[in-house]
């Protein structure tokens, strides 16, 4: 087997010098993209309750909950029965969950999951029992009740069993009913807190410098996940906050992020941030040999510049290839670590030699961010 010598030499300064220029970084997004109000939240119900109607493929009988179940709805009913009464493998024990969005008013439609919990082979076909649906607090805040919808099927024969999706699961669009409002809290002693919803403490911090260049002296950042905001008096009431906490999501902001490579190894893809950096390295692996060096030279002003104007220290990136087959790709000047992966793969190292040389990178400590392998 022909084996390859790859060596890449790559330097890059880690900082300019003290004339540059610190900037934000270059995507700018609105705050209600990276943020939530606190307070403003979904919350989950659930409930158990009786499918009815099943050909067949309810719970068999020695599932004596399900029985159980039949009885204690009968009874609210007026009927008088006991658990001995529902011989039958036509209904079937579920769990009813639904999750209920901020400001639900009463009489909002939310959907509903079902799912069997006892030994049904179908849910097929069902209709679902009028079901109230609780939150954590035990308190009842929806109602379900309707036909299944199973998306799918579960035929079976005496030698042979066909199925699509799963048959013990089913929605019912819409089928739960609001009954009740979950009340949403939004100030916190006369202050609204958003959270990221990517913690950074960089990210705070200019997210409260957004906030107090239009209302000065009202946001506070006090984690690195949470920047607290005291509105001005005339919005300090439920009719103005809304308007306020529009106007706060409109703002743009530049969020930071922690430097990181992501590699799936399953697919061979390679993700790697604009902040990623790297040291010096060396790494041997084929007959490909490509050099990448940095080097500073000096930028004077010409002879008509202004009084004003000063000699710039400027960076050149100088990268030689050498392959032995006579194959020769130059990368452009500013190079950095997603450019070098571009140029490896036109040159056709495969996905799987780049994850190996970038984990040798962070290996060898020459890659400065967090690598993260799926």
């Amino acid at each position: 087997m022909i084996r390859y010598l790859l060596c890449i030499t790559v330097l890059i300064l880690s900082f300019l010098s003290s004339s540059s220029t610190i900037t934000y970084g270059s995507i700018t997004t609105r705050v209600k993209d990276i943020t939530y109000v606190q307070g403003v939240r979904d919350n989950y119900l659930f409930g158990y309750g009786l499918v009815v109607g099943l050909q067949g493929t309810g719970d068999k009988t020695t599932f004596t909950f399900t029985r159980q179940l039949a009885k204690n709805v009968f009874e609210k009913l007026g009927v008088v029965t006991s658990t001995t009464d529902f011989d039958s493998d036509n209904i079937a024990a579920v769990l009813i969950t639904a999750k209920i969005h901020s400001f639900a008013k009463p009489g909002d439609r939310i959907d509903a999951l079902i799912s069997s919990v006892g030994d049904a082979r179908s849910l097929e076909g069902g209709v679902l029992i009028h079901t109230t649906l609780q939150g954590i607090d035990n308190e009842v805040y929806a109602v379900a009740q309707g036909p299944l919808s199973i998306g799918g099927y579960n035929v079976s024969g005496a030698a042979e069993q066909t199925r699509k999706n799963i048959a013990t699961t089913a929605y019912i669009p819409g089928g739960a009913l609001i009954e009740k409002e979950i009340p949403v809290h939004v100030f916190f002693e006369n202050a609204i807190r958003l959270s990221l919803l990517d913690n950074d403490f960089t990210t705070a911090y200019r997210l409260m410098k957004v906030v107090n260049t239009l209302y000065p002296g009202s946001a506070h950042a006090i984690s690195a996940g949470e920047v607290e905001i005291v509105p001005p008096q005339e919005f300090r009431s439920i009719n103005k906050i809304t308007q306020f906490i529009s106007t706060i999501e409109e703002l743009p902001i530049s969020p930071d992020a922690i430097a990181r490579v992501v590699i799936n190894e399953r697919t061979g893809t390679i993700v790697a941030g604009e902040n990623v950096r790297i040291s010096t390295v060396a790494v041997a692996h084929g007959d490909l040999t490509i050099t990448i060096s940095e080097r500073q030279e000096a930028s004077q002003p010409g002879p008509f510049a202004p009084t004003s104007a000063t000699t710039q220290v400027l960076d050149r990136t100088n990268i030689d290839v050498e392959e032995k087959e006579g194959k020769l790709h130059v990368i452009p000047d500013g190079v950095n670590i997603s450019e070098i992966a571009r140029a490896l793969n036109v040159l056709g190292v495969t996905p799987r030699d780049l994850i190996s040389i970038f984990q040798a990178i962070k290996k060898a400590g020459a890659l400065h961010a967090e690598l993260i392998i799926m």
